[in-house]
């Protein structure tokens, strides 16, 4: 990133959507300056990336999965999720420890609601401008090119929570309010669409190979270019399709009013078949330029010699944890090669007062900082197959069913599951403090886990309500004894917006949406040289070894549409978990409101090995007694909850701004 940014002046300039209006266009940016040359111009626009929010460091113990995957301890029930969990949608404008406001952390503020509106304006005055700009046409496209992305990218962001909004494509003079129509989300989405695809045609691939971005050089990986465009293209044409989306065209208000009373289960697989079309062909166009090369983004390996506590094998040229984390890298920034959106850099030590702290054991003091931590439900863990590619459950009449097939046994639940529960999850009997010399004589007696029911890390306040850590994002070894978060370890941790295997996963999805019949599902046709299945299968190759098998997608979840579409949601929950997205994917199938997805649950059993087990044996191969699930938490939601509600002064602004149904 350019270092001499043009920053704005002034403090108030993030309070709400419309205080953009509120500044005459002087006391944001001197236009003779920034927008005279291309330096000048890249660094007005390098503000944008600035503020892209860092959801894991929204403040010191942030929340960004809504879903019915995580909780949080009851230390932490102030935090969004558990107000998501309570119906209380309303909490998201006050919440400082939610992205969708948030506050200021280590200087940047993270927040989608107040950052969208302002960087609409910064990319509208951009645009307004570009006449101004003294410099080559390859200059002006790459700043074009960005300008239109970022206006549709904040737009899209903002619409996948609160619905439908006034597409802002002019920044307005402070004088006049100007009273734009609320669009619905799928009118929103041709614009965004629009806009996705200008920058498409304007942006490189590599800005390392254009003469601007050679004054960058090697510092160009954060930037948005043509294929970071081509995806969100196709997620917008995916989203816009989805079933809820649909069905809120009807109502062309932004909101869910025809779903009022209703049951939404039976539309869970009622897509719009033109918007899929399109982005199927979207989501193919993107994993051919990935086959041939012609992009700098692969799959990351998964390849490790310890998959317990991530110890990547020698000869893998990339790992699979970089993507969320790194340590001992000179703080480099997470994502390797499969991570396609994400913001900018967020400096040294950044995850030490944060996200490092907040996904472990707090019994005795085994991670530092407060008591608070954020966990997996059952639910989640339930998502994991097995190695030999079939659920644990079916979804059969809108219930989950216990797959015969899948060879799941109570008695041993954690083993022969897909690889990724051994990469993502902590259980029961799982060595977690591998250096002990620095612990206390009390924190001792936890190096390894004590997750059945009744143990020392089930305690509410200091442990796990479910049965379960989390240690995908943020590895095990950030504790009290392997001091990971140590300064010496230069751990590092973003969570990107997007990476490559969703393409995959959204192909599949846009594909299986719009098929004729099963075999269609199989067939390599105009959208890709993939076909859906093989989406899918290219994720669970990415995961296969000989130690840790994972087969292929099985003949029986393909005997019909709708249960390959079922497996398609089952890997991406698996694949894309806890990194923020299954609330939304909820929603827009039309399953938020649908039993079991309303009830949080946690696992319960009883620990039939002894102490000393654990430590010659492998904590997959115990064996366990009365293993099953208890509900946690249950959410009275109805279809007013599958939107945010607007902040209240916004609505009150003109009659063509309403708020969402039922708030």
């Amino acid at each position: 990133m350019y270092g001499s940014m043009l920053f704005v002046a002034g403090g108030a300039l993030f309070a709400s959507c419309t205080d953009w209006l509120e500044k005459e266009k002087e006391a944001i940016v001197q236009e003779d300056e920034a927008f005279k040359n291309y330096r000048n111009f890249q660094g007005y626009l390098e503000e944008i990336y600035y503020l892209i929010p860092d959801k894991e460091k929204v403040n010191y113990c942030t929340a960004w999965n809504f879903g019915d995957d995580a909780v949080h301890n009851t230390e932490g029930f102030a935090h969004m999720d558990h107000q998501v969990d309570l119906g209380n949608y309303r909490n998201w404008w006050n919440n400082n420890q939610c992205w969708l406001k948030g506050g200021v952390y280590n200087g940047r503020r993270q927040s989608l609601w107040d950052n969208s509106w302002y960087c609409i304006r910064k990319c509208n005055m951009g645009i307004e401008n570009i006449k101004s700009l003294v410099g080559t046409d390859e200059e002006r496209d790459l700043l074009l090119g960005q300008m239109y992305f970022f206006r549709a990218w904040w737009h899209f962001e903002l619409m996948c929570y609160f619905g439908g909004l006034p597409y802002i494509d002019e920044a307005f003079e402070a004088a006049a309010i100007p009273e734009l129509p609320r669009l619905s989300f799928q009118e929103c989405a041709d614009r965004c669409a629009e806009d996705f695809e200008k920058a498409y045609n304007l942006l490189p691939n590599d800005w390392d190979e254009t003469l601007a971005g050679m004054q960058t050089s090697g510092k160009n990986d954060l930037r948005i270019n043509k294929f970071v465009a081509l995806c969100y293209l196709g997620k917008c044409y995916l989203w816009a399709g989805s079933p809820l989306m649909k069905e809120v065209e009807k109502t062309k208000n932004g909101g869910v009013a025809q779903l009022l009373g209703a049951s939404a289960n039976g539309k869970t697989y009622d897509y719009d078949v033109e918007y899929c079309k399109k982005a199927a062909e979207v989501f193919g166009k993107a994993l051919d330029m990935v086959k041939r090369g012609t992009v700098n983004y692969q799959l990351a390996e998964f390849k490790y010699t310890n998959l317990y506590d991530h110890v990547r094998d020698e000869h893998a040229e990339t790992n699979y944890s970089d993507i969320f984390y790194t340590v001992k890298q000179s703080w480099q920034m997470p994502g390797t090669t499969e991570a396609i959106m994400r913001g900018a850099y967020p400096g040294a030590n950044s995850a030490n007062w944060n996200c490092a702290k907040i996904f472990g054991p707090k019994v005795a003091g085994i991670v530092d900082h407060d008591k608070i931590i954020h966990h997996p439900t059952a639910n989640l863990i339930d998502q994991y197959g097995m190695a030999n590619g079939q659920p644990i459950y079916l979804v059969r009449n809108g219930e989950l069913v216990l797959n015969p097939a899948s060879g799941w046994d109570p008695d041993h639940p954690y083993k022969n599951r897909d690889p990724r529960f051994y990469h993502d999850i902590v259980f029961d009997g799982f060595h977690y403090v591998l250096s002990t010399d620095a612990l206390t004589a009390d924190q001792k007696k936890y190096d390894y886990c004590t997750l059945y029911t009744g143990g020392a890390m089930r305690a509410l306040d200091s442990g796990s309500s479910t049965g379960y850590f989390i240690q995908k994002l943020v590895p095990h070894q950030c504790n009290q004894g392997d001091r990971w978060y140590d300064w010496d370890y230069n751990f590092q941790s973003y969570l990107p917006y997007m990476r490559l295997a969703e393409i995959y996963l959204m192909y599949a999805e846009a594909r299986a949406a719009f098929a004729n019949n099963v075999a269609e599902l199989k067939e390599k046709d105009y959208c890709s040289s993939y076909s859906a299945v093989d989406a899918i299968n290219a994720l669970r190759d990415r995961v296969n070894s000989e130690d840790w098998p994972m087969e292929h997608v099985q003949a029986n979840l393909m005997d019909t549409r709708e249960h390959f579409l079922d497996e398609v949601r089952r890997e991406r929950a698996v694949e894309l978990a806890f990194e923020g997205f299954r609330w939304c994917d909820l929603q827009r199938w039309l399953l938020l409101t649908e039993p079991p997805y309303t009830v949080k649950y946690s696992h319960e059993f009883e620990r039939l090995e002894t102490d000393d087990w654990f430590k010659t044996h492998d904590p997959k191969d115990a064996q366990v007694g009365n293993f099953h699930k208890e509900e946690l938490i249950t959410r009275r939601f109805e279809s007013k909850h599958y939107w945010f509600p607007l902040p209240d002064k916004d609505i009150y602004l003109y009659e063509g701004f309403p708020q969402n149904p039922g708030w």
